[in-house]
């Protein structure tokens, strides 16, 4: 009786039921497909052209290697470890500015957690270019910054600041920091405080918990703030052309320079497929190393693992 019930009761849905069902069903795995379809349009289909143009002669239309040979000298070379230490450093002094700070959001300040995190995510409210022009006020020699430091007395001449390797750094630091720092605060959001008070209860100090339990913990959220400021630090060319007076050749500025130019679209589409198989390996020893650190402060003393 009961499965005669079951069968009339499907016989009366109506197809307007039967065929929203279907579309529940239906509906994650069509987003998935325009997800393939979007990659495959904008990033698949341009890449597997910019490698075979990569292999265009620039005089005759032929596949050749002479583009990769063209490249393969020092001063493409002294460019790509330009753009390694201009990344290198942008992540490693993000990186020491902002786990502090996101520790002192989500810990020290809870209060007043929101108005920091408001803080730190205001700039992307404006267009970047603003914060660049706003900058060259504060570095100029009549700027802000030299004006402030005559004042006390710090210095005797207005510094060049402008121009320089300095405002470089100073303008990448500021922008990529909200990078490192809001990933690491969402690994810490979702880390149990009961771990870090038994550590203190059990006779550890702040700085140990730290260590040997919180930096494991938020590993993952360090992980992804280095990849967010590394990768894109590595092929910045804005901040330095603009702040640098186009004094030092990075990764960016060449790529942009031959892509743009008449007779040397394959030299930079091949410039471009080196300066990616470099970075490709240079996030893989950098995610590799910093695994490998999360696992030694986790298993030095520590009772967490960093997985």
């Amino acid at each position: 009786m009961k499965s005669l019930s079951l069968a009339t009761t499907k016989k009366k849905e109506s197809p307007l039921k039967r065929f929203i069902q279907t579309l529940k069903g239906e509906v994650p795995f069509a987003l998935g497909n325009l997800t393939m379809i979007w990659q495959t349009l904008f990033f698949l289909i341009p890449s597997s052209i910019l490698i075979y143009d990569s292999f265009i002669s620039s005089t005759e239309s032929y596949l050749t290697f002479e583009n990769y040979i063209t490249i393969l000298n020092s001063t493409f070379f002294t460019i790509l470890l330009n753009s390694l230490l201009l990344a290198f450093t942008t992540t490693i002094i993000c990186l020491v500015i902002g786990y502090p700070l996101a520790y002192t959001i989500k810990y020290l300040a809870p209060k007043t957690k929101n108005i920091l995190l408001f803080l730190l995510i205001i700039p992307f409210w404006s267009n970047f270019i603003l914060h660049m022009y706003a900058w060259f006020f504060i570095l100029e020699r009549e700027g802000f910054l030299n004006q402030f430091l005559l004042s006390l007395n710090l210095i005797s001449s207005p510094l060049a600041i402008l121009n320089t390797k300095t405002a470089i750094y100073i303008m990448m630091i500021y922008y990529y920091l909200p990078f490192m720092t809001i990933p690491i605060y969402s690994s810490m959001e979702s880390t149990d405080i009961n771990h870090l008070e038994a550590s203190l209860s059990l006779g550890a100090t702040k700085m140990t918990t730290i260590r040997k339990i919180l930096i494991p913990l938020s590993m993952k959220g360090i992980i992804s703030g280095v990849l967010l400021v590394f990768i894109p630090s590595f092929g910045e060319f804005i901040i330095p052309e603009l702040m640098g007076g186009d004094k030092t050749y990075f990764v960016g500025n060449v790529i942009s320079l031959f892509i743009l130019g008449e007779s040397t679209t394959h030299l930079g589409a091949a410039f471009t497929v080196t300066s990616l198989v470099f970075l490709l390996l240079c996030v893989y020893i950098l995610i590799s190393s910093l695994r490998r650190i999360g696992k030694f402060l986790s298993s030095n003393g520590g009772v967490f693992s960093s997985k």
